[in-house]
């Protein structure tokens, strides 16, 4: 412990320090620390039902208990009866790449069907996908690492991907030959978390038999709060769903929660069945290894397990909405300051702000508020436009600690003003 003190603690950034802005969250808490312990000291690898049944049953179970709690249709849920439910993934990166893979899957085989004498070559060749612009730049990685072509379309004022512009974008390329198959909608972008308008992608998408994939990777904890679904509206319409339980809901990294209508593609996707894995009691549960890229997996549904056993739905909208809450105070304090203006619309528990005047001034007031060690801030660039992004994180940030930090950023720009006149 020494040499912890002496050699790693000094070389570590503090994301659970109040004061810590970048980025989004990454979540913790005893129970999931407990969680975790006891996922370490039973280590089993829960890759079939057979290599340990409780760590596959929970997951089942957890994955309802979270989709009802976040108010999932009924058709995305393994309690549902049909083909439906959901399956802890390591990152929404990882989540997003599974999802286009099993797209990916589901066009080649309805390409060959209708026109059997073309190659797998020709029908990936074809292939293209659809996101925003403002996409996580995992989306257009999945692109690379599933061998298709990635389109990024443009967005409206507000920074959201609109129906009219999938539907213009799919025509065009049908119409130049190539097989449309996937399109990613994010609920709460990194940059400014805008939401894309699922009520209007959601219709184009069935319509043109595309595979509509949803990263809600920060923003989706926020669903289970009632007065925030309205952001998730058209859902209904969508093939999978993925957010990050690790980012705002006090459940410790890696926990990505992904649920999938019909999860065959994906699974046939991945099928590969050795003799060593294969058992008696195969389709009567879920096999997990045919729902990711590992084979193996840690027992992460305990984490979910303690963490809503201890901490309970109230507690856990208590912790979402209150910093939202601190969101808005400092988006007042922002508001108050003549010198400076809100970039997007806060909605979540994120602040884009930026000094009214040149990039480069925002640029010098950053560079002064991170070297100064007090607070911790990263920015964003959207359309030619710098600004900065607070984006509240640490389960113990308070008022104070807003209060603080924007006395520290105004008295920051008011030296950095200084220098300018002279």
């Amino acid at each position: 412990m020494a040499d912890i003190e002496r050699v790693i603690m000094p070389g570590v950034t503090h994301w659970h320090s109040p004061r810590f802005y970048a980025y989004f969250p990454t979540a913790n808490s005893y129970p999931a620390i407990v969680a975790d312990m006891l996922s370490d000291a039973i280590a089993c690898i829960g890759f079939s039902w057979i290599a340990s049944p409780a760590c596959t049953e929970l997951e089942v179970v957890m994955l309802d208990w979270l989709g009802k709690m976040l108010g999932l249709p009924e058709e995305f849920l393994a309690c549902s009866g049909g083909k439906a439910g959901g399956v802890i993934q390591g990152t929404a990166s990882e989540a997003t790449l599974v999802a286009l893979l099993g797209a990916k899957a589901r066009a080649i085989r309805q390409a060959k069907e209708e026109h059997p004498d073309w190659t797998d070559y020709e029908i990936i060749s074809k292939l293209i996908a659809y996101a925003s612009q403002q996409a996580h730049s995992s989306v257009e990685r999945a692109g690379l690492l599933g061998g298709v072509t990635f389109r990024n379309l443009p967005t409206d004022e507000k920074f959201r991907l609109r129906g009219d512009t999938l539907q213009e974008a799919i025509q065009k390329d049908r119409d130049a030959g190539l097989i449309p198959f996937y399109v990613v909608a994010t609920l709460g972008t990194t940059s400014s978390c805008a939401f894309d308008v699922l009520t209007e992608i959601g219709p184009v998408c069935n319509k043109e038999n595309v595979w509509l994939h949803i990263d809600a990777a920060y923003a989706g904890s926020a669903f289970i709060c009632p007065e925030y679904r309205y952001l998730m509206e058209g859902i209904e319409c969508a093939d999978s769903f993925n957010f990050n339980p690790h980012k705002w809901l006090l459940v410790t990294f890696d926990c990505s929660a992904m649920w999938l209508k019909d999860p065959s593609d994906v699974i046939n996707a991945f099928n590969v069945d050795p003799l060593y894995l294969k058992h008696d009691q195969q389709g009567s549960a879920p096999d997990y290894r045919h729902w990711q890229i590992p084979l193996g997996r840690r027992f992460r549904a305990l984490k979910l397990w303690f963490v809503m056993r201890l901490y309970g739905k109230n507690h856990l909208q208590a912790h979402i909405r209150k910093q939202i809450e601190l969101a808005h105070e400092f988006e007042a304090l922002v508001l108050s300051d003549d010198r400076f203006e809100i970039v997007a619309e806060v909605l979540m528990g994120l602040v884009c702000f930026r000094l009214k005047g040149p990039n480069d001034l925002n640029e010098a007031l950053l560079k002064r508020i991170n070297g100064n060690g007090k607070i911790h801030l990263v920015p964003s660039k959207i359309k030619d436009t710098y600004f900065l992004r607070l984006a509240v994180c640490s389960r113990f940030t308070e008022s104070a600690d807003i209060v603080s930090s924007w006395q520290e950023i105004k008295q920051l720009t008011t030296l950095l003003m200084e220098e300018k006149k002279h």
